[in-house]
């Protein structure tokens, strides 16, 4: 498994799907889709995603850090 970071490429809205994705051996539009469908079950989705946006690091300020 790989570190958790936002990648720099293949991102859409701010990586953090694509992030997970790599970090769980999936593929990023899986993990799109599980996020939509999380959606429509009641929850803080929409709140979770944007602290993974805030929290996780970037990939290129990632490796700079170590």
């Amino acid at each position: 498994m790989s570190s958790l970071a936002r990648p720099t490429n293949g991102r859409m809205i701010g990586g953090v799907c694509a992030a997970l994705a790599r970090r769980f051996g999936t593929s990023a539009t899986t993990m799109r889709v599980v996020f939509v469908a999380s959606c429509l079950l009641p929850g803080p989705q929409f709140l979770l995603y944007i602290a993974l946006w805030i929290l996780l690091p970037s990939g290129d300020k990632a490796r700079t850090a170590w």
